[in-house]
Order: structure tokens, then sequence, then C-alpha cells
């Protein structure tokens, strides 16, 4: 697999973080777990449950170390938004998430919980989701404790 970076980008590679002093391109020559920065949320950005779920499943890819612990912290924090939400897209793609998580696909299920912004801000906004929904995807604890 091939990546390029531009100019002070950083990389994000089986726990390390690398920075491109200019335009770089880098080629995996193996299995490597690696996240863009672009991709990256800090913990101060975890302001919603789906922001807080997608951080601790971005643990798992980018701090190998505590792998284990970020995928349990995943877990509880899923199980508790299975068990508010009530929009049954929602739900239904939780489900695939989880489904993705635990046959390793981590950088997938990431995608697919970006892809559900917009429908939690609609929901905790309180807006009638049912006109707006369509698939996307094929508090239990905080951030900080996680990493």
């Amino acid at each position: 697999m091939k990546i390029s970076l531009r100019a002070g980008e950083k990389i994000y590679v089986n726990g390390a973080v690398l920075r491109a002093d200019r335009k770089v391109s880098l080629e995996f020559m193996n299995d490597v777990s690696f996240l863009l920065e672009s991709h990256v949320i800090q913990a101060d950005q975890t302001t919603t449950p789906l922001r807080q779920l997608y951080f601790a499943a971005q643990i798992m890819l980018i701090n190998p170390s505590i792998k284990d612990e970020a995928n349990r912290a995943f877990k509880r924090m899923l199980n508790a938004l299975l068990a508010t939400f009530e929009n049954q897209h929602m739900l239904k793609e939780l489900k695939l998430i989880d489904e993705m998580i635990c046959n390793g696909r981590v950088f997938e299920a990431l995608k697919a919980i970006r892809l559900l912004y917009t429908l939690e801000e609609q929901i905790l906004r309180g807006a009638d989701t049912s006109l707006t929904i369509s698939s996307q995807t094929d508090q239990a604890t905080t951030p900080e404790a996680i990493v």
C-alpha cells in the first residue's frame, strides 16, 4: 500500500506518530495499522456519543499497546448507545459497526461511524430523522480514560 503525505502531515503507524518534513510517499510492504492525521480526533473533540465511540475505535489502531482496553471501552460505549438510541437506522448501523470491529475491520468501522455524525446530530437536536435516513455503511467510558 502506498501513502502520500504533504509536508507537515502526520501519520499514526502501529502506535508511532510520524510527521513528514516534506512531501513524501510511503509504501507499506507488510500489514500495518495506520491512520492519517485527517482521520484522527483528539479527546477534546469527543463532544457527542458517536465521537466518543470513534475515539475508542481509533485508539485500537493508533495505540496497539492498549488495544484490548480500548476495545472493552468501545464495547461498553456501543452497548450504551444501543440501549439509548431508538432510531432504527442508527441501531442497524451500530450493529454493523460492531460486526466490523469484531472482524478486525477497525478502519472501515471508523469510516462508518463518521458517516453517522449527521444522523446523530439530527437525533440529538430532536429533528425528524425519518425523512433523511439512507444506508451509509455495508457514555460508558470517557475518552481520557482509555488514552
